[in-house]
Parts: structure tokens; C-alpha cells; sequence
């Protein structure tokens, strides 16, 4: 009964008009000095904070609906632009933008400080563990970053993959990881996606592989995605279960 008034709950969610919230653009510096832009979206600073990394091409315009669904769930959003990036959604990823301007040609690996520096930047401004949602390679990213780190809750991973110089970076930078994990992605991509996580300690793990085709990122939870209200259906089941979690 209480899962059925949970999708209940989630479906009128989801199909509410667009709501009032607060939004606000910080900037934020990252460990080499290269400034952060990122999208605020609050609720309350009782509620669960996530972060929200984009993947290849992508800015922070990749959540720009996304966050506005997840506030009205309850959740604090802050989605950053990466230094490797482009647009979406007609947002310039402008930290890739001055990375450009300062010569610099980072690769994915060069992104991890980038959120590092969001969740130093989350984790001292508000005092609690933060959940990390990372699409592609920041998914990748994300889940390197948060293995043994106490300031991140759990990971929520859309299509995760070796996409770095090192094919076992990932693998390597997941030995021993125990945080919760969703992981999402399209059919093709979950046989490669359960390799890399069958094998982690985590107390909550699922991984989610659609019944159609699916789709590479977080854009399966845009509203213009056929199918989107299943994922969504699935990421906040998960989100509900981290707070039964220790």
C-alpha cells in the first residue's frame, strides 16, 4: 500500500504545472581556481541536497527541468557545469566556456575536480551528506569520487562507463566501494554496467535496465522522453529508501 501511494504521489507530481521555485546562479571555484558555474535550486535546509553532473557536450542545462521536478519531491538541486562541456537546452556551459578562454583543453579525468569542488563546497556550506546523480561520464566520475568519501550519502549513476584514457580508470577507482547505487542506462550499455558494479559492497544497490531501448544519460527522465515516468518511478523509490537507511 505504501509503495502504491508512493507512485500515486509521484505521478501527480509529475504532472503538476510549472511551480514558482527559487533558482539562483553561484559561482564557486574549483581546487585549480577555474570558476564553477552552477544552478541553485533550494527548498529547505532540512531537506536532502543533490548534486547533478552532466555528460559530454552538456551543461548544467541538462537538469534544467529535472531540478524543478526533484524540488517538488522535496531534494535541494545544485546542477554545475563541468569543464567538459558544451550546451543544452539553450544553456552555455560557461565553466567550460572559461576553461576555453584560459587556454586549457581538459579531458574527463580533468572534471573530477570539478565536483569534488561542488561537494567541499555543498558539504561545508550545509553540514550533511550529499546524494551525487552523474550522467555518462560524470556518472563514472561521480562514483570514483564518492568511494570511501563521507561527505556523499549514495550515487545515482545514469549510464556509467569506461570513458577515460586508463579502460580500468573506473574499475580501478571503485575497488571497495559500499555507498547505495542506482545505476540506470540504456539495454545495450547494462551488460557492461553490471560489470562494473556486481562486484561492490554496498548495503543498497540496484540497477535498473529499461523494457525498451532505453537511452544513454539523464535525458530519460526529460518529460519529452516516452517512457520518462518509469525512471522516475525508480529514482524515487530509491531516494525514498535512503532515508530507511543508517
Amino acid at each position: 500500500m505504501k509503495k502504491l501511494l508512493r507512485v500515486i504521489l509521484l505521478v501527480c507530481v509529475l504532472s503538476m504545472p510549472g511551480l514558482s521555485m527559487a533558482q539562483l546562479t553561484i559561482r564557486f571555484p574549483s581546487s585549480d581556481g577555474l570558476p564553477i558555474t552552477a544552478e541553485w535550486y533550494p527548498v529547505s535546509d532540512e531537506l536532502p541536497i543533490l548534486l547533478l553532473c552532466h555528460q559530454n557536450g552538456y551543461s548544467r542545462g541538462e537538469y534544467v527541468e529535472t531540478a524543478l521536478k526533484l524540488n517538488k519531491y522535496g531534494f535541494n538541486c545544485l546542477a554545475i557545469d563541468q569543464r567538459v562541456g558544451a550546451e543544452v537546452n539553450g544553456i552555455r556551459n560557461q565553466t567550460a566556456d572559461s576553461a576555453g578562454k584560459q587556454g586549457l583543453k581538459p579531458s574527463f579525468e580533468d572534471a573530477e575536480q570539478d565536483i569534488t569542488s561542488a561537494i567541499n563546497y555543498l558539504y561545508q556550506k550545509y553540514n550533511k551528506q550529499i546524494i551525487v546523480i552523474g550522467s555518462s561520464y560524470s556518472a563514472s566520475l561521480g562514483l570514483k569520487i564518492a568511494n570511501g568519501n563521507p561527505k556523499i550519502l549514495a550515487v545515482v549513476a545514469f549510464s556509467p562507463g569506461e570513458y577515460f584514457a586508463d579502460k580500468d580508470f573506473l574499475k580501478k577507482g571503485m575497488v571497495g566501494f559500499s555507498k547505495p547505487l542506482l545505476t540506470i542506462s540504456s539495454r545495450d550499455e547494462s551488460d557492461a554496467v553490471k560489470q562494473l558494479t556486481e562486484k561492490t559492497n554496498s548495503v543498497l544497490r540496484i540497477q535498473y535496465i529499461p523494457s525498451d531501448a532505453g537511452e544513454h544519460g539523464s535525458k530519460v527522465l526529460w518529460s519529452d522522453y516516452q517512457g520518462h515516468e518509469e525512471y522516475w518511478v525508480v529514482l524515487m523509490n530509491f531516494l525514498d529508501k535512503l532515508r530507511f537507511l543508517d
